[in-house]
């Protein structure tokens, strides 16, 4: 059981807490697939908590290496990337759109999945393993997955309607790689 704390392990204590969370992202999009909405939701915020934990385990016990940034940037990408992108198209686009807008709402989905994996690869180019700066600059990808959140919820409530979807996606999407400063929890 060493290697769940040696560092060099890919299988140490943190990584086995991002794989929980590249599990509990995989098992939403299947939600997604069968209209299992709300059970996606569930395991999008299980994900969020494991990558939580992830990030500090590896710090309390000095497991950070460069597998488990990649790991977790993977897991970030399809947590808190793919699956909200895919809930609401499946959840309100798909329903509440057509034509035109229907295409618009594909450009901006795609644009929005661009954007994470933009910012994820420039994180991890711009990060070492270990280090933790004071602020994030754009939103990270974890709080854009809470924006976009709230957005499906706004929708889901009809507080939003489709076409704003769109806009506060795109916002989002631009958010992630602006230059805006986020404080690091």
């Amino acid at each position: 059981m060493n290697f769940l704390f040696t560092p060099s392990s890919h299988f140490n204590l943190a990584n086995l807490f991002t794989m929980v969370n590249i599990t509990a992202g995989l098992a939403a999009i299947y939600c997604i697939t069968q209209n299992n909405f709300f059970l996606a939701v569930i395991l999008a915020w299980v994900g969020g908590a494991f990558d939580i934990f992830d990030g500090k385990i590896a710090r309390k016990y000095r497991l950070s290496n460069e597998f488990g940034v990649q790991l977790d940037s993977f897991a970030d990408f399809l947590s808190f990337v793919l699956v909200p992108v895919f809930l609401i198209f499946q959840a309100v686009y798909i329903v509440y759109l057509e034509g035109l807008w229907l295409i618009l709402a594909s450009a901006i989905s795609i644009y929005y999945v661009i954007s994470g994996l933009r910012r994820l690869i420039h994180f991890n180019i711009n990060t070492d393993a270990g280090e933790v700066d004071k602020y994030f600059t754009g939103v990270p990808t974890p709080l854009g997955a809470i924006l976009l959140w709230l957005v499906y919820l706004g929708a889901a409530y009809a507080l939003i309607p489709a076409p704003l979807v769109i806009v506060l996606m795109g916002t989002v999407g631009w958010l992630l790689n602006s230059k805006v400063n986020v404080p690091h929890p």
